[in-house]
């Protein structure tokens, strides 16, 4: 009989540390998902290579290197997509973007360009007055569909959604632009 009770006794130990340590990995666990593996949205620069001086009035390929600095511990290989450039609600531009890999934790430049539709932009009565206040003033969107891939084994579906603010200085040929990055999983 007292080899049945200690044996009773080392099964309930052997459950309550087997039990204690599922709770500890657990709570380890979701603390890693809530804080550093929580998802960060990427930081996405434009940087337009703009020449106003070779201005025609057909279409412009303005080329542009774009910067995409990924925060996360998982890499995001998104699909080839297109963005759009608008210009007062109306799309003057397409700029196409070849799929690509971001690994974690890194930054990545790639170069594209984008090919302006003149003739539209012209058409637009408020074009000749934002030309002659000297500031143009453009918005793009780009949605990257794609995986994400953490450790290397974990992959799901993701999407990043990008929207930027593009001003377009004429006299200075300055060109500003201010993005905002938005990761959906």
């Amino acid at each position: 009989m007292a080899t049945d009770k200690s044996s009773h006794r080392g099964l309930k130990i052997c459950l309550g540390v087997t039990v204690l340590f599922t709770l500890i990995f657990t709570t380890v666990i979701v603390t890693l998902i809530f804080t550093i593996f929580k998802p960060k949205d990427p930081i996405i620069t434009i940087h337009p290579i703009i020449d106003l001086g070779n201005i025609n009035f057909s279409n412009v390929t303005m080329d542009m290197d774009i910067t995409i600095e990924n925060p996360n511990y998982a890499s995001f290989r998104y699909h080839n997509s297109t963005a759009y450039v608008n210009y007062r609600d109306l799309i003057v531009a397409e700029v196409p973007m070849q799929a690509q890999l971001i690994p974690a934790r890194s930054k990545i430049n790639l170069t594209t360009s984008a090919d302006f539709m003149v003739g539209k932009l012209i058409e637009d009565p408020n074009f000749w007055k934002d030309f002659a206040n000297g500031s143009l003033n453009f918005t793009s969107m780009a949605t990257l569909p794609g995986k994400v891939a953490m450790l290397k084994t974990i992959k799901f579906k993701g999407t990043v959604n990008n929207w930027c603010d593009i001003s377009v200085n004429i006299s200075s040929k300055a060109v500003d632009s201010k993005c905002i990055s938005k990761i959906k999983l």
